[in-house]
């Protein structure tokens, strides 16, 4: 499997996932309705998990282009590689949105909610401040992108617990739920490009009863926020932290 094609089959499980446990608590007459923001959180980091288990030995599992655009700004990944990596995750998060969709079929209509509808595909401020609102996700991002090369340091994961083992995955997964549960509330944490621009993309163009508008003047946040929060924390690693294995 190429790299790409790994990417975006990640990114589309991380949406599958991520964007499910949203509809499973949002959408009216499911059975996890109204069950709050602990198991939105839960979830995403769950479905993060998820898509870094299944690609991450093919393509180190960015499903992100703010980590993509990190990695690279340090000389972690080939600059050749960047537009077929954005590409692939931006795609996949397309596909991974019209299966949610697919998915709750049967609710959007009995949903008269329209913001809950959007909020199944992308995200949205508690308080609608742009500037804050991308400090918050350029936090949020940060944090992901530091933690992501701190934690998976190939001298921090021994061979009994790392990527064989599986461990390293799930710590990943619990980093994005921590993420979730700190740092999510102004925005939503979405923490990924990806993550929202394409499904909103979905959201403007499938046939959802009553949906409403795809909120394109926040739309920008979530993209730039995270870029800039994951290009600087790579590079305040690449600063700060001692080489690995010195």
């Amino acid at each position: 499997m190429s790299p790409y094609l790994a990417e975006f089959l990640g990114t589309m499980i991380l949406i599958i996932f991520g964007n499910g446990v949203v509809a499973n608590v949002l959408l009216t007459k499911t059975k996890g309705n109204d069950s709050g923001w602990l198991v939105i959180a839960t979830g995403w980091g769950l479905a993060v998990a998820m898509g870094v288990y299944s690609v991450g030995w093919i393509s180190g599992a960015h499903l992100n282009p703010a980590v993509t655009l990190g990695m690279a700004s340090i000389g972690e990944l080939s600059a050749s590689h960047v537009a077929g990596y954005l590409a692939a995750q931006f795609g996949g998060a397309f596909v991974g949105a019209v299966v949610v969709w697919l998915a709750y079929l049967a609710h959007w209509e009995v949903t008269e909610d329209k913001a809950s509808k959007l909020a199944v595909f992308c995200t949205a401020p508690a308080i609608r401040k742009p500037g804050a609102n991308v400090i918050t996700e350029a936090i949020g991002t940060f944090m992901l992108v530091l933690g992501v090369l701190t934690i998976l340091r190939p001298d921090n994961l021994n061979p009994d617990a790392g990527w064989d083992t599986g461990l390293g995955p799930m710590l990943v997964g619990l980093l994005v739920f921590a993420i979730g549960l700190s740092l999510g509330g102004p925005t939503g944490h979405s923490i990924n490009p990806a993550r929202d621009l394409s499904p909103r993309i979905a959201h403007f163009l499938l046939p959802i009863p009553g949906k409403g508008d795809s909120d394109w003047g926040y739309a920008w946040v979530p993209v730039i926020g995270p870029i800039i929060g994951g290009v600087a924390a790579a590079l305040f690693y690449k600063a700060i932290w001692p080489a690995a294995g010195s």
